[in-house]
C-alpha cells in the first residue's frame, strides 16, 4: 500500500514537473492554471467604485479622491507630465518586468490592463493602471495589482506597484 502511494505521488510530481517545464507552451502550467482557475485576466475594475478584496493578495496605489471605496497602500505622486505622456511612461515601466504583457488598452480613456506571471510556476496577476490628468502637464495615476491564485501573495503585488512607481519616477526624471 505504501509503495503504491509513493509511486502515485512520484507520478504526480513528475506530471507537475512536466507542466512547469512546458511553462507557457500549449499543454504547460499556464493552461493547467486556466483549466483550474479560469481565464488569467481578471477583467477591468472601475477605480471610483471598486472595493478591495478581503484576502491579502492585492496592492493599490491611488489618489484618495479617486478611490473612494478602497483604501490605498500608497498615494502616488503627481508628475510634471501630461496624462498622455504618463500613460506611455507607465507602459514602458510595466513592460520592463519580464513576463508582463498588455491585455487591454482603452481607446477613449487612459486605462490599461496588464497580465504578469511569476517566473517558475507562472501564476497570473492582473494589473489595472489609470493615468489621471490633473492639469496641463500635471498627471498622476492609479495602479491596482491583484493575484488570481492563492489567499496571500508574499508581498509580490505591493513590490510590483512600488517597482513600477520607482521606474516611472526615473523615466520622468530623465525626461
Amino acid at each position: 500500500m505504501g509503495t503504491a502511494i509513493a509511486g502515485a505521488a512520484a507520478l504526480l510530481a513528475l506530471g507537475f514537473g512536466v507542466l512547469v517545464w512546458r511553462g507557457s507552451e500549449p499543454g504547460g502550467i499556464e493552461d493547467a492554471w486556466a483549466l483550474i482557475f479560469g481565464r488569467p485576466d481578471l477583467g477591468p475594475i472601475d477605480f471610483q467604485t471598486f472595493e478591495r478584496r478581503a484576502t491579502p493578495n492585492d496592492a493599490l496605489a491611488c489618489p484618495p479622491d479617486l478611490c473612494a471605496h478602497a483604501r490605498p497602500d500608497i498615494v502616488p505622486p503627481t508628475y510634471p507630465v501630461s496624462g498622455e505622456r504618463l500613460r506611455l511612461m507607465i507602459a514602458e515601466a510595466a513592460l520592463a518586468d519580464p513576463d508582463t504583457q498588455p491585455v487591454f488598452a482603452a481607446l477613449w480613456e487612459d486605462h490599461d490592463r496588464y497580465l504578469a506571471r511569476s517566473r517558475v510556476l507562472r501564476f497570473p496577476d492582473t494589473i489595472d493602471v489609470l493615468a489621471i490628468e490633473r492639469s496641463e502637464n500635471r498627471a498622476t495615476l492609479a495602479i491596482y495589482s491583484r493575484s488570481q491564485v492563492g489567499r496571500g501573495d508574499l508581498g509580490v503585488n505591493r513590490a510590483r506597484v512600488e517597482r513600477w512607481l520607482d521606474r516611472i519616477g526615473a523615466i520622468v526624471a530623465r525626461g
